[in-house]
């Protein structure tokens, strides 16, 4: 995988982590599909371009790379607003962020690459990217049949706040039930 040109680097992103772009997504389709391959309760591939297109709509993209431009993982993230009141929504409106909610989504190492601290990197990148676009929290939202997930997100310090409907790009497979686990951190 390589790096398209009309990348937008921002110098506020640690070294190797950029934002994507939409010449990016030749790229970061297969390897979203790739990691998220173990994922056998669904059918078909988790995104393609027309997919991946809208969530980018939605929000942005955080990219790693290594020094030869190799696209090493990726997560996306969303300003969303706040849970409470209706005077933050309307901050919202005039284009304030504060007391926003992030949300983080697609968080993808390349399995290759796993265990090599890259997840580590793309969590803490977009945690400070959110803070930074005035997140005072931030929620991500794992499949209760991956049941290794909330584990390993309690290790970056979120917690179970609830569960929701099972919302994925594509159908479960016939007999899978499953539902999402919210969990959530205090940025």
């Amino acid at each position: 995988m390589t790096k398209r040109a009309g990348s937008n680097s921002k110098p506020d992103l640690p070294h190797g982590v950029r934002l994507a772009t939409a010449a990016d997504i030749i790229d970061l389709v297969p390897l979203i599909n790739s990691a998220f391959s173990i994922e056998t309760f669904l059918e078909g591939t988790r995104t393609d371009e027309e997919r991946l297109t809208a969530v980018m709509r939605k929000g942005e993209i955080l990219m790693a790379e290594n020094n030869y431009a190799q696209l090493l993982g990726c997560i996306f993230t969303e300003v969303r607003d706040s849970r409470v009141y209706l005077g933050r929504l309307l901050a919202r409106v005039r284009g304030e962020s504060r007391n926003a909610r992030g949300y983080l989504d697609l968080h993808v190492v390349d399995p290759g690459y796993q265990g090599a601290g890259i997840g580590r990197l793309l969590i803490e990148a977009s945690e400070d990217y959110l803070r930074r676009k005035g997140c005072e929290a931030v929620d991500i939202t794992v499949p209760s049949l991956r049941a290794e997930l909330p584990h390993i997100y309690r290790r970056f310090g979120y917690f179970e706040i609830g569960t929701e409907e099972f919302h994925s790009s594509q159908p479960l497979k016939p007999g899978a039930e499953c539902y999402s686990i919210v969990m959530s951190k205090k940025l």
